[in-house]
Order: structure tokens, then C-alpha cells, then sequence
């Protein structure tokens, strides 16, 4: 499989009055007539809330609305997601749209601790209230670390989440820097998960980070892209976010087959230092694929479309 990349949103954050920068891990859910991208911006930088925009499905670089208001505010005070609110996935069920996200909230030893919340829209997306004020994937005794930026998939009987789960802390540089693997939850609702300890992507060596998986069904085989970097020279060095490629017959047990992943880096521009936080949609007979670029979103985000 191959990738052709299409586009690269940008701008969006001036016409957000709140925010200041970033419009990251995009995020999507298709409208009868419009595609809406939900993403995570930030009004200061130990800050993240949650807008979105809306994208014509027949020229996906057109902007058509762009949403001026957090759709979701700030957890209270020692909660999980009591400084920042990111989008991560999205699933439309009974008339019903449940937006899964990752909130975090700063910690004291290492910079953060992050988790999976869950907000229910019953007007199409436009407007969420907190299913639960605590989270729906949480620390559990064999997950010390975080639980967070799932993509959950519904296939009829069940509900099926993956994840990505915290496996270290490691002080770089005076820094601390988070690892985590990807692993895999599942429930009878949506609303309360099994989380079984299941590692569906190892880390290739205990300095790898691994997170935001996208799963799509295409030709009777289950596809999954993810992103992953290295520890030490990730920000802007070579070390940087490079998509990740996996399969599966069955949801649970997934095939790492990271050299067919079938997008890079480019060779300069905006997402020339990394390419991050995949949301893979079927528009049509068409698949897409929205990301991030340099910066973790600082300048936007882009898509490519899938040759097939």
C-alpha cells in the first residue's frame, strides 16, 4: 500500500480566538455532507483543549466551519484531565456520538499523568457532556504508567479498544521522557473496559514509544497505522515520529509490519522532520488518512489518500 499525500491544513488556530497554537492528533468523524475533524489545541503551552472543524467531503481542503469554543472544559482540580483534553476517537452508535480523549494533568516527579475519558454528544457531534468525571481506561495494577489515545471500534457485539499504555519513565537529559507500548481493552458497552494487559505492539527496544492507533477494515483484512519514535533526539532530530503499519484476522492479535506502512517523512516542509498521529477514514470508495506533522501539530495538520 502507498500513500499520496493531498494536503496540509493550516491556519486554523487564527480564526480559534482561545487558542495560540497547535491544531493536533486530528480526529474524525464523517457528516452526511461534510467531514468533521475534532483536534486538540493549546491556549498556553501547559494547556490543551479540544475544538473542531468542518471539511467538505468533496474538496477535503476547504474549510467550511471551524468551531470557536472548547466543546468540553477542564476537569476540576485533582483530576485526570484537569490541564489538557485531546481528541482520540470517535464512534457513532444509536444516534449517539461517543468521543473518546486523553486527558492529562500535571504531575509532580515526572511532567505528566494521562488517561482516557469518555464525552457523549446526543446533536451529531456538535456538543458533549462528560460521560463520567473520572476516566474509562485508568491505572490499573499491571498498567502503572498512562492509558491513553485509543481508537475503539464497534463491530456489531462488542466494543474493542487499543491503546497506548505507559511502559517507563527515563530520565534523558535532565529530562523524563514516557515510553509506552500499544495493548488492547474491550467491553459490552463502550462505557466500561476490560483491560486485559494484552500487548498488541511490543516496543522494538525499552526506549521506544509507541501510540495512536487507527484501525480500518479494507479488503477482509482489519488494518491498523500507528506512530512510533525513538527517546532521545525526537522533538525535531531523527529520532522523530515515523508511521507504523500492522494487520490483523481478528482484532486482538495484530502482524507489526512497520516497512509497509506506506507514508514518510517528506523530503522538507512541514511534516519533513515527523509524521504522527494517524486517523484513517473510508470516505466513499476512498480511504484517507489525516495527520500531524512537525511539532506534534504545531503547523497544522495534513492528509494523504490511499492508492489501492
Amino acid at each position: 500500500m502507498n500513500w499520496i499525500k493531498c494536503g496540509h491544513i493550516k491556519g486554523l488556530v487564527q480564526d480559534v480566538k482561545w487558542s495560540n497554537s497547535y491544531a493536533q492528533v486530528p480526529t474524525l468523524l464523517l457528516k452526511e455532507d461534510r467531514l468533521r475533524v475534532y483536534f486538540s489545541t493549546r491556549p498556553r503551552q501547559d494547556m490543551t483543549l479540544t475544538s473542531y472543524c468542518d471539511l467538505d467531503i468533496n474538496d477535503l481542503t476547504k474549510v467550511l466551519y471551524i468551531h470557536n469554543e472548547p466543546i468540553l472544559p477542564l476537569g476540576e482540580p485533582g483530576t485526570f484531565d484537569q490541564h489538557g483534553i485531546m481528541p482520540s476517537a470517535v464512534v457513532e452508535k444509536d444516534g449517539l456520538v461517543y468521543l473518546y480523549y486523553s486527558g492529562w494533568c500535571r504531575s509532580v516527579g515526572v511532567p505528566y499523568n494521562n488517561y482516557t475519558g469518555l464525552a457523549i454528544s446526543e446533536d451529531g457531534g456538535s456538543t458533549f457532556k462528560k460521560a463520567f468525571q473520572g476516566p474509562v481506561l485508568d491505572r490499573t495494577k499491571y498498567e502503572l504508567f498512562s492509558a491513553t489515545s485509543p481508537d475503539v471500534f464497534f463491530d456489531g457485539d462488542k466494543w474493542h479498544c487499543w491503546y497506548c499504555s505507559g511502559t517507563n519513565w527515563h530520565h534523558i537529559n535532565d529530562k523524563f521522557e514516557h515510553t509506552y507500548d500499544l495493548k488492547y481493552a474491550s467491553s459490552p458497552d463502550g462505557l466500561n473496559w476490560n483491560q486485559t494487559n494484552k500487548v498488541i505492539i511490543a516496543q522494538s527496544n525499552s526506549y521506544e514509544a509507541i501510540t495512536k492507533p487507527s484501525v480500518i477494515y479494507i479488503n477482509g483484512q482489519y488494518h491498523m497505522w500507528y506512530c512510533y519514535r525513538g527517546s532521545f533526539d525526537f522533538r525535531s532530530g531523527n529520532e522523530g515520529y515515523k508511521m507504523g503499519y500492522a494487520t490483523s484476522t481478528d482484532l486482538v492479535n495484530w502482524d507489526r509490519q512497520d516497512d509497509k506502512a506506506g507514508i514518510a517523512p517528506s523530503a522538507e516542509g512541514w511534516d519533513s522532520e515527523m509524521i504522527a498521529y494517524p486517523a484513517v477514514i473510508k470516505i466513499g470508495s476512498d480511504v484517507y488518512m489525516f495527520y500531524n506533522g512537525n511539532n506534534f501539530g504545531r503547523d497544522g495538520f495534513g492528509f494523504a489518500k490511499l492508492d489501492l
